[in-house]
Formats: C-alpha cells, structure tokens, sequence
C-alpha cells in the first residue's frame, strides 16, 4: 500500500495492481473510499468534512494522481504528493 500524502488524520494511497479507471484509496478513522481521479466519484463512505478535503486536494493535484497512476501500473516508486494545508 504505497502512501502518496498524509494530512488531518488522512492516508491516501494507490494499490500496485488495481483496476481502472485511474483512481486513489483514502483512509480515515474508521473510514474508507476510492475516488476517480478526473470525475471525483467516490465508492465508499467517510465524512463530509473529510469528502471535501479530499476533494479539494484531489482537483489541485490530478496531474499528479495521473502521473502516480502510470507509475504503479508500470510497477515504479510512487512520487509523494502535497498535503492540503
């Protein structure tokens, strides 16, 4: 479970050999859900306030949530990503 960003008690993460579409793993509390990395759809269930961290995280980094895609499917070191502040 490659971590790419840590903040307010959230663990994001890709899986080495997941499915499409490009997507990212979150984790929080007790808590869990993917979201697509263009659309922002969301499988899973967590807070509202943490659903919009993570929403305004995910759209100021796409580009690199596509770039750390491209490098678990090529089996490569996932880059870190900024946290929100």
């Amino acid at each position: 479970m490659p971590v790419i960003s840590r903040f307010f008690g959230i663990i994001i993460y890709m899986l080495w050999r997941d499915h499409a579409p490009p997507h990212f793993h979150a984790k929080y509390q007790n808590s869990e859900v993917s979201i697509e990395n263009s659309t922002g759809k969301v499988t899973g269930k967590m807070s509202k306030r943490a659903l919009k961290m993570l929403e305004e995280w995910r759209k100021k980094h796409v580009n690199d949530l596509l770039n750390d895609w491209k490098l678990a499917e090529s089996k490569k070191q996932l880059m870190n990503i900024e946290p929100l502040e």
